[in-house]
């Protein structure tokens, strides 16, 4: 079970990664069906922006923790 679900956490890190590159490339981040402009809203786009990046190192301890048997539930 264990490696199903880091397998899927895995299959995050690169969509997480894209969605932010785009968004910078592009000045707009996806929130639910809308969108959260740049131009238009620059202190929402940069928390946005913050939460998809601790969202991708948080997904990608996951990740790591399950496929890789880091054991990091028993670190903390």
């Amino acid at each position: 079970m264990d490696i199903a679900i880091g397998l899927i956490a895995a299959l995050l890190v690169p969509w997480l990664i894209w969605t932010m590159r785009r968004g910078l490339r592009e000045g707009r981040l996806p929130i639910a069906r809308s969108y959260v402009e740049r131009a238009e809203r620059p202190g929402p786009f940069w928390f946005m922006l913050a939460l998809y990046a601790a969202i991708l190192v948080t997904v990608t301890m996951i990740a790591a923790d399950l496929l890789l048997g880091l054991n990091l539930r028993a670190a903390g």
